[in-house]
């Protein structure tokens, strides 16, 4: 039998075995992110790297990115979250990105063919420049989705 002492010393060795599994967590979920030295360009034939580290080829800039999806979910978005950055409504075709102007269309050939996106809104500053958000309709696509490592083609800025 427990007494009231006895109870309150087991919640707090429970309180510390938490707490290194979520340090361990934090710990490996950070692995999982990109370092930018993996996001250097890598330069495919006839192409040239600019100053602005994009490759160009005639009109096409290619820049690997780290890809994610989201919805229109308050913890996944802000107070209003069927609402852009840039102050338009959510629809298919939008992302976030930190790096490129609003209304630059790109392209994610590898994932979604010919398909254009418009950059309409943003991310929190922690996600940095190398990294786009696609919009989902549903929180359940947006997580099948997951996180993939993918090369963008900016259209136009």
């Amino acid at each position: 039998m427990f007494t009231p002492a006895m109870q309150d010393l087991n919640m707090h060795n429970k309180k510390l075995i938490a707490i290194p599994g979520i340090i361990i967590f934090f710990l490996l979920s950070l692995s999982l992110i990109i370092d930018k030295k993996d996001l250097e360009i890598v330069p495919e034939e006839n192409q040239i790297l600019s100053s602005t580290d994009l490759l160009v080829e005639e009109d096409k800039k290619v820049v690997k990115v780290i890809l994610t999806a989201y919805s229109s979910t308050v913890w996944q978005t802000d107070e209003d979250p069927f609402t852009t950055a840039s102050g338009i409504q959510v629809k298919d075709g939008i992302v976030a990105n930190n790096m490129l102007p609003f209304g630059t269309e790109i392209k994610i050939p590898e994932y979604f063919g010919e398909k254009v996106f418009v950059v309409e809104d943003r991310m929190n500053t922690r996600k940095g420049s190398y990294w786009v958000d696609v919009w989902f309709e549903t929180t359940e696509e947006a997580k099948d989705f997951g996180i993939k490592e993918a090369y963008i083609e900016i259209q136009e800025i």
